[in-house]
């Protein structure tokens, strides 16, 4: 058999309606897509680079995660940092109310004075606010004499004499203590029965007369178990300011610090150094009784003590309060540049194998005129032949 033969008009249309149908494929599989390159055949180059774009663009999106998490930790701290700081600013007011709350130690002599028909020297020991002084009486001292020695020792105004000038009054702005019962009754104080008191002194002393009576005692106590209170209190908070698992402000050392890695190959990172926040973090220590140093604030040199401390950790606490400042900036900074990167790269990368759509549509409704054309043009290359068919009808 042989073949159809065309003529080369007709052959060279046809040849054209196959190029356009073929462009006319292309042109719907790009509006299709929205890719000028789908694969490496289309454009090795373009194709693979876009892929390089699109990967990175991915491990920086998954690194985002991380960042973020980072910004939620370090920002928790911070909270944390701001409340502790008003906790330790309320114990500042304890402990200034209990330094302004006042200690006396009042009573009269049972007995009168009688040192001035002694026949020797006597020395009274005592303590005041926990400090040990003593007080020499020379034989025939009188009670007036008595009195000058002993508020030299005590306090201006401490002791006086009864309205019978016969026994002391002592009538004291602070604790006064006697080491021994023979420094209580050779002022004529009857000596002690029963506990010793501790006033927070670490000295051993004698039980208090019961001529004797102490004020300001509880108050100060009760003061110092609300200033203990809210030591647990900061503990409690700096144990709650954790994010995801994650407290930066509970406890020193490499496993509590924070890492956030910029980059997928982690050379790019910011360790965020963990501080330990709690009370003893801070050097702030409970008050209990009877503790040299501490003594339930019933000694003003004790608490003005505990105000130094508590001082020292407002400043701990507002230069890690900077640091996780200074940090939370680095992070919300790089967290912002990776975002903005990842744009670029999915930019790049699209820029690399998307179609443009409005040139694609205009291509399409070209080359559908194009198509009539052809068709048109076809069918005028085989009007001869069809001019030879009419003869033969």
């Amino acid at each position: 058999m042989s073949g159809v033969t065309l003529t080369a008009a007709t052959r060279q249309n046809l040849l054209s309606l196959q190029d356009t149908a073929s462009l006319t494929a292309t042109t719907q599989n790009r509006l299709s897509t929205g890719l000028k390159v789908s694969s490496a055949l289309d454009n090795p180059v373009s194709f693979f680079t876009s892929q390089s774009l699109s990967q990175r663009s991915g491990d920086l999106g998954g690194l985002l995660d991380g960042i973020s998490n980072g910004v939620q930790a370090i920002q928790a701290a911070n909270q944390g940092i701001t409340s502790i700081q008003k906790l330790v600013d309320q114990a500042k007011s304890v402990a200034n109310q209990a330094l302004s709350t006042q200690i006396t130690t009042t009573g009269t002599a049972s007995t009168a004075y009688t040192n001035s028909t002694s026949s020797g020297a006597t020395t009274v020991s005592l303590y005041v606010n926990g400090s040990a002084t003593n007080v020499a009486l020379s034989s025939g001292d009188t009670i007036d004499q008595a009195i000058t020695k002993l508020n030299t020792a005590v306090g201006a105004g401490s002791f006086t004499k009864s309205t019978d000038g016969t026994k002391l009054v002592m009538n004291a702005s602070s604790d006064v203590e006697f080491k021994d019962a023979a420094s209580q009754t050779a002022l004529g104080f009857a000596a002690g029965t029963g506990t010793a008191p501790n006033y927070g002194t670490a000295a051993s002393t004698v039980v208090q007369s019961g001529d004797l009576s102490v004020s300001g005692v509880s108050a100060r106590a009760t003061l110092a178990s609300q200033y203990n209170s809210l030591l647990t209190q900061i503990d409690q908070l700096a144990g709650d300011s954790s994010f995801n698992g994650t407290n930066l402000i509970n406890g020193k050392g490499d496993n509590n610090n924070l890492t956030i890695n910029f980059n997928p190959k982690g050379n790019s990172n910011l360790t965020v150094t963990a501080t330990d926040e709690t009370s003893s973090g801070l050097g702030l220590k409970a008050i209990t009784a009877g503790t040299s140093g501490t003594g339930n604030f019933l000694l003003n040199t004790d608490i003005n003590k505990t105000l130094g401390t508590l001082t020292t950790a407002s400043n701990q606490l507002r230069t890690d309060a900077s640091t996780f400042g200074s940090n939370l900036s680095v992070v919300q900074n790089r967290q912002d540049f990776s975002k903005n990167l990842i744009n670029v790269l999915d930019t790049g990368a699209s820029n690399l194998t998307s179609a443009d759509l409005n040139q694609e549509a205009a291509n399409s409704q070209a080359l559908s005129t194009r198509q009539s054309l052809g068709i048109s043009a076809l069918s005028l290359a085989n009007q001869a032949q069809q001019g030879i068919l009419q003869l033969l009808r």
